[in-house]
């Protein structure tokens, strides 16, 4: 059976709703939405998807971070926190689908709140390690998808995008996201695409996406039995050229 789920950092539900919904109804294929960066508490998110028939289940917090997801079938929710992850941030919700996990995250950036803030990125990259080997040896077929914060290589940002010393591009971020591909996941984007630069994020600044300078954060990270089944993975950089967007755009993923 085929399958289509996307991820898309949205950087406020509110400001940006009637985007996320003209999104959906100009990609009817897309059964599952992950959004990061909600910025809001549940009972704040738009009512106008599930008024619309969607199915919508949110890890909210006041004004910061958040994740949702936005569904056309109804989904159970597994978690509504990554286990191991000792913090009252919302940052990750998890649920099933046509007999796959799907866990929707939202990685601490780390370049705020000194060694703390960094610390709680790898404290985060380590517990999404544990969770990949307690899948896996639940033999679950399984997706990691959302906004890593981590450029995995040099060719993952444009020149001069970020500063050496950005804890996006720090040794320890990218030996994090290394340890989750030796775990056994996939990195979906390079699996098709080896190489070349492909970019999630424009800054608002300085006329990023005019220039093209631009980040791969947002990942799709697949489990064995689930990149076998990989076909697609698109990023729909057009988004980035709406009125008033998110500085990130939707990646979309089609398995068989």
């Amino acid at each position: 059976m085929s399958l289509t789920f996307a991820s898309w950092n949205i950087n406020s539900i509110r400001t940006r709703a009637h985007l996320v919904k003209d999104w959906l109804d100009r990609n009817p294929d897309c059964t599952l939405l992950c959004l990061q960066e909600i910025k809001c508490e549940a009972h704040q998110f738009p009512k106008l998807f599930e008024e619309a028939g969607f199915h919508v289940a949110v890890a909210g917090q006041k004004a910061y971070n958040g994740v949702a997801l936005i569904s056309r079938v109804p989904l159970p929710v597994t978690t509504d926190h990554l286990p191991g992850f000792e913090s009252d941030e919302a940052r990750y919700i998890e649920t099933e689908l046509e007999e796959v996990t799907i866990g929707n995250l939202y990685l601490p950036n780390g370049n705020s709140g000194g060694d703390a803030g960094f610390a709680k990125k790898l404290n985060f990259l380590e517990a999404l390690h544990r969770r990949s080997l307690t899948l896996q040896k639940e033999g679950r077929s399984f997706a990691f998808i959302g906004d890593y914060n981590v450029c995995p290589t040099d060719e993952d940002y444009a020149p001069k995008a970020l500063s050496p010393d950005d804890a996006l591009l720090r040794p320890e971020s990218r030996a994090g996201f290394r340890r989750l591909l030796w775990s056994g996941l996939t990195d979906a984007l390079r699996c098709l695409h080896p190489a070349g630069r492909h970019y999630t994020f424009w800054d608002y600044q300085a006329g990023a996406y005019q220039r093209n300078s631009g980040l791969r954060i947002d990942h799709a990270l697949l489990s064995p039995r689930l990149a076998d089944r990989l076909t697609g993975f698109t990023i729909d950089k057009d988004e980035r050229g709406r009125e008033k967007p998110s500085d990130h755009v939707p990646v979309v993923i089609d398995l068989t």
